[in-house]
């Protein structure tokens, strides 16, 4: 992928990535940065559903309408953070990052923490972007 800004590439020399995501990221010198606040799974209302497959869901809503609201869509997405206080249904988490991210999802890195800052929060992405 390269929309002349934002190309990615997972080099021959080391293992290939373990999952949906690209080991190399590379942003355009004359790109503006962009580092956008935790997303969180919560609806349009401000609800965060009990269930963490729905948090999921709400989250990458959440950031595909952030993204818009700055003029990016998901290929200007250069790094995500994952924050996971319960183990992730791949299946689930995979089928939607796909659908937003593609062949060429950015560079991406995943913790399980013991806590978020709301309890009922049961993941939180940190989104970096470039346009």
């Amino acid at each position: 992928m390269n929309n002349h800004v934002v190309s990615r590439n997972n080099p021959n020399q080391i293992a290939k990535p373990v999952g949906n995501y690209s080991h190399v990221t590379k942003i355009n010198r004359n790109a503006e940065m962009y580092v956008f606040s935790g997303q969180i799974g919560n609806d349009q209302d401000g609800h965060i559903p009990s269930n963490f497959n729905e948090q999921v869901t709400h989250t990458m809503s959440n950031i595909v309408a952030l993204l818009s609201s700055q003029g990016l869509t998901p290929a200007n997405v250069i790094k995500i953070n994952i924050w996971a206080t319960e183990e992730i249904d791949w299946d689930h988490f995979d089928s939607i990052w796909n659908d937003v991210f593609g062949d060429t999802p950015p560079s991406m890195t995943i913790a399980y923490i013991s806590g978020l800052g709301l309890p009922e929060l049961k993941i939180e992405l940190d989104v970096w972007a470039a346009g």
